[in-house]
């Protein structure tokens, strides 16, 4: 199994239930093919870089897994598929970029407890 990261940008005229509907779809479908999900970030809407379908903003969400390379193929045709994801990137991580990833999230979370 390999280690990815995934981004997604959801439009913005979604409310909070389908926000987090379209991201509970996406998470489905990773564990109905055996990925093991590690984290899950929730990055709020933020404004775009340029126009994307005429919207100036969107919902980000990064989810960060462990999967088989035939998942990326699923994951990626269904958002293309659907008409709430206006962006997508997914990469693989080599074994510093999943160090580094491990070294941010026990980070994050010693910074909450603060």
């Amino acid at each position: 199994m390999n280690q990815y990261e995934t981004v997604f940008i959801l439009t913005p005229v979604l409310s909070d239930v389908q926000m987090k509907e379209a991201v509970e779809k996406f998470k489905g479908i990773l564990t109905a093919e055996g990925a093991e999900i590690i984290n899950e970030e929730n990055w709020g809407l933020k404004k775009l870089a340029y126009p994307i379908e005429k919207k100036s903003t969107g919902f980000y969400q990064l989810i960060e897994f462990k999967a088989e390379p035939a998942t990326i193929a699923k994951l990626e045709l269904n958002y293309r598929r659907d008409e709430r994801v206006i962006r997508y990137l997914t990469t693989k991580f080599d074994k510093y970029a999943a160090e580094y990833a491990a070294k941010r999230r026990s980070l994050k979370s010693t910074n909450k407890e603060d």
